[in-house]
């Protein structure tokens, strides 16, 4: 084969440090905007983003060349800063961790309504219990002692 080919879609959740409330106010809907524009400047396309006050949720596609641990790192770095910039608290930090998970093309459907309908979604559920759920669909363990910090 002459030329690599990759198609990886990514649902990537992460919070903010200890699930503070910091993701409010005119901060909410520019925060997902802001996020959307940092994957493309990536080369890391998102479908969507959404999430609360205290955590995102992301769909985008894996560029080729990009590892998924340089794709979050920067994601995170970037959009920390921006916020402290931009409105948001002076201790506006993301968590150390975060989960991926592999989403296939016919799935991005549902994917999408689901990050669409966050608030929705929690107003049933807190993140703790989504995110076990997720882990859980995933066919992964959720070790209670390291999974949230």
């Amino acid at each position: 084969m002459s030329q690599s080919v990759a198609r990886n879609l990514i649902h990537l959740v992460f919070s903010t440090k200890y699930r503070e409330p910091l993701i409010t106010g005119d901060l909410y809907p520019a925060m997902f905007a802001y996020l959307i524009g940092a994957a493309k400047g990536i080369d890391c396309p998102a479908i969507i983003a959404g999430g609360i006050a205290d955590h995102v949720h992301i769909l985008f596609a894996l560029h080729k060349t990009v590892a998924l641990c340089k794709a979050v790192e920067e994601l995170k770095k970037q959009s920390s800063k921006w916020a402290k910039e931009n409105g948001g608290a002076s201790n506006f930090y993301w968590q150390n961790g975060y989960g991926a998970f592999s989403v296939s093309p016919q799935n991005v459907p549902r994917v999408s309504a689901y990050i669409a309908n966050q608030p929705q979604h929690h107003a049933e559920q807190p993140f703790q219990d989504e995110f076990r759920g997720l882990l859980h669909r995933a066919g992964e363990e959720c070790d209670e002692r390291t999974v949230w910090d």
